[in-house]
């Protein structure tokens, strides 16, 4: 339940920016960034190739990320993002801390570290590396 509660009311304020939890998760990645092969992506964020080349196809629709074809070799592709986007980056950033600031900041420090710890043996053990790609 509390899962669900956190990721719907982050997803509320990202969507809010016309983006999804699965976009913002790229462009996060892209973020401060030279131009990056898809494929290099796809192995950072534990992500197929299909799934990177569709999240970006999705943000470059919406003039956030662009996709450039090398000079060299044509089928070699880079994604970058656009000023746009990486104007947005902080914005949605802050978004993720406030959420996450509403949801968690009634814990205590201690509290706080204990449950990012069992959060992370339990990601661990089930071999969660991946971000979602709705």
């Amino acid at each position: 339940m509390v899962s669900n509660h956190v990721s719907q009311a982050f997803a509320t304020k990202v969507a809010e920016h016309g983006v999804t939890v699965a976009e913002w998760c790229l462009m996060r990645t892209l973020y401060g960034r030279e131009p990056t092969a898809p494929s290099r992506i796809a192995d950072e964020m534990g992500l197929t190739r299909g799934a990177v080349t569709r999240l970006a196809d999705r943000l470059i629709a919406k003039g956030l990320v662009v996709r450039v074809a090398s000079a060299e070799d044509g089928r070699r592709q880079t994604l970058a993002l656009t000023a746009r986007g990486s104007d947005l980056v902080p914005h949605l950033a802050a978004l993720a801390d406030r959420n996450d600031t509403e949801l968690f900041g009634c814990l205590g420090a201690d509290e706080r570290a204990a449950l990012e710890r069992l959060l992370r043996t339990l990601a661990d053990r089930g071999r969660m590396t991946a971000v979602p790609t709705d």
